[in-house]
């Protein structure tokens, strides 16, 4: 389990296309610190299992189903990344739950920055629209956020500097696809209430 708190700004440093999926080597000096064979580590919000590491530089394989509903099969050499390593037993929550199982993806659609912040509107696909309410959590490329408008196919949420500068929420621009993951404690409330024996 993550908390959408990133830990920092990874690279990309090699794609290797293979027949069904996609084998990422990537640099991330603080989530490759004490990192392991069977690991996890969240990149751009999609949990990774790390396949092997030396140094500041771990490899993960990520299957089709993974590039199909996600944006990582947008990444290239270069491409920057949200990395954090999943959160320790009694740590605290800083965010929200966080799985690292993307629903969707959306779009970056307008970017209005102010004096101390910035309101970044964001394309929301029409089956994850029910998940997403004003002041509710939403995870947007591995990042916690608050959502401060939610619409039938958009939300928008308000970036703080220390946002711009440490995510890749600070570099994305209108056009970039991002990672979506709605909050999964909506995800279970519809399902307890619309299963057989539940409250309709």
């Amino acid at each position: 389990m993550f908390t959408g708190i990133v830990e920092e700004l990874g690279e990309i440093t090699a794609v290797e296309m293979l027949d069904d999926a996609c084998r990422f080597r990537l640099r991330g000096p603080a989530v490759t610190e004490g990192a392991r064979h069977g690991d996890s580590i969240a990149v751009n919000g999609v949990c990774l299992t790390v396949v092997d590491h030396e140094g500041e530089e771990f490899t993960a394989d990520v299957m089709a189903e993974t590039l199909n509903r996600s944006s990582l099969g947008a990444l290239a050499v270069g491409s920057r990344v949200n990395l954090e390593r999943p959160t320790a037993v009694g740590a605290r929550l800083g965010g929200h739950i966080v799985q690292g199982h993307v629903d969707g993806t959306g779009e970056i659609l307008e970017r209005k920055p102010s004096e101390h912040w910035e309101i970044v509107r964001i394309s929301l696909p029409a089956d994850l629209a029910r998940y997403v309410v004003e002041k509710g959590s939403i995870t947007v490329d591995g990042i916690s956020l608050t959502v401060v408008d939610a619409g039938p196919d958009f939300f928008t949420v308000s970036l703080i500097p220390t946002t711009l500068d440490l995510t890749t929420l600070g570099i994305k621009q209108p056009g970039d696809p991002v990672n979506l993951e709605v909050d999964i404690i909506a995800k279970y409330v519809e399902r307890l209430l619309t299963a057989p024996g539940g409250t309709r």
